[in-house]
């Protein structure tokens, strides 16, 4: 298995490119602002070649480049339906303030969708790269947000991509339109502490962790019901 991730734009989000090995076709997960170019240097640096990209939910910080990594490979792109909407209008997902700023950036014309959408729901599982990549609903810090997760194999732990659900020692925020701080606390019980805790988790923003160091030392999780 070969994971490699790098952070774009100001917001620092991270871009997570997941495939069987060097050489192979490769899932793009979360190409956000200015990722382009990040992207293909990771592309170049291990010889890979883009089969789909996965969202984990609509904040332009992680879907903004979403539309040209898929016109350049001719793939297509995952989002949940709840968060569609937000691909062509991002200030629906921030709040009033960050929302003027977009509006500076994006100008008159909307953001373009990929050209190839799919809407998947919870549990589908979605094959692309050689890889079978689980999909469940998370939402809280979106009304579409969703965790994708790849089974443990030989040589590596089962592994989640929960986008801004869960970070090192902290959860997503709850502030924006659309967020719910209860039903984040469920989705936090449900998707991620029902994992062993070996379970790599990699998050939206900043550095991996797993379950079970968040599940001990996450001051965040203490609300959720606990497992």
């Amino acid at each position: 298995m070969l994971i490699a991730a790098f952070a774009a734009g100001p917001l620092a989000a991270n871009c997570y490119v997941a495939a069987p090995g060097p050489g192979a076709e490769c899932v793009v997960v979360d190409p956000g602002q200015d990722a382009a170019a990040g992207l293909a240097g990771v592309l170049a640096e291990h010889g890979l070649t883009p089969a789909a990209v996965l969202l984990t939910h609509g904040h332009f910080d992680h879907v903004w480049s979403a539309a040209e990594v898929c016109a350049a490979h001719d793939i297509p792109a995952y989002i949940h339906p709840a968060d569609r909407a937000l691909l062509t209008d991002p200030a629906k997902g921030v709040d009033p303030t960050l929302a003027a700023q977009l509006a500076g950036i994006v100008g008159d014309a909307p953001p373009a969708e990929p050209g190839r959408i799919a809407e998947p729901g919870d549990g589908a599982v979605l094959r692309h790269a050689g890889l079978e990549v689980t999909v469940a609903y998370a939402p809280g810090h979106t009304p579409g947000s969703v965790v994708y997760s790849l089974a443990a194999g030989e040589d590596h732990p089962e592994v989640l991509f929960t986008g801004d659900l869960l970070f090192a020692g902290s959860i997503g925020r709850t502030d924006f339109p659309g967020g719910d701080h209860a039903e984040i606390l469920s989705s936090l019980d449900r998707v991620c502490l029902s994992r062993p805790d070996d379970t790599a988790v990699l998050p939206g923003h900043g550095p991996a962790t797993t379950i079970g160091r968040e599940r001990t030392g996450n001051p965040f999780l203490r609300d959720t019901g606990g497992r």
